[in-house]
């Protein structure tokens, strides 16, 4: 079977929300192929610019803040106060460097396992001319890349797992997903794997 999936899929595993999602990266079943479309590795390289910034600005504050309590030499609460806001310092870069860590190597272990779908002209002009969402063109962009990809295997059994499911979730979406063959869709990694312990009968 195909399991489609999309940036979220990357995020979940880099910050620790899902770790069922590494679980499956980890040891996917040979009966399930892995498709992704290929912009989502661009967009979580952009979400974790964007976490790198939210660190950064955090760090920055701490670092204001110390700057402000160390200058009291009196008082006890201040030194304690000292010590815990170095010590929140230390562990919002480690914080950090863990999640650029799970990142990369979520990003290695799909690029070698999955199926990447590559952005045709096709897609592009269908995701402009015609797009599900209004704001949201990365994940138009997505979309169409599953619904392309869905429609060159009419004859695989296929699943789209994805916890954007305000976006990836509506109606229109999931008639479109259906009409392309796609007739599962998962907003949990676990939810995937209950329902595919069922059709296979496995523990």
């Amino acid at each position: 079977m195909i399991l489609y999936l999309e940036t979220n899929f990357l995020i979940s595993i880099s910050t620790g929300r899902d770790p069922q999602a590494n679980r499956l990266l980890e040891s996917t079943p040979s009966s399930v192929q892995l498709v992704i479309p290929s912009v989502c590795y661009m967009e979580s390289l952009s979400a974790l610019e964007q976490q790198q910034k939210y660190s950064k600005r955090f760090g920055n504050e701490l670092d204001l803040q110390i700057s402000q309590v160390r200058r009291d030499v009196t008082s006890s609460q201040a030194k304690s106060l000292y010590a815990l806001l170095r010590e929140s310092k230390n562990q919002n870069e480690q914080l950090l460097k863990d999640i650029e860590s799970r990142l990369f190597q979520a990003l290695n272990q799909i690029s070698s396992k999955a199926e990447m779908i590559e952005l045709t002209v096709d897609m592009v002009q269908e995701s402009l001319n015609r797009p599900f969402f209004r704001t949201d063109h990365t994940d138009n962009l997505i979309l169409y890349s599953i619904l392309h990809h869905a429609r060159l295997h009419p004859n695989e059994t296929k699943a789209f797992l994805s916890s954007n499911s305000r976006e990836f979730g509506q109606a229109e979406v999931q008639e479109a997903l259906t009409n392309a063959g796609v007739v599962n869709y998962f907003s949990s990694t676990q939810n995937f794997i209950v329902w595919r312990q069922s059709q296979s009968g496995e523990e």
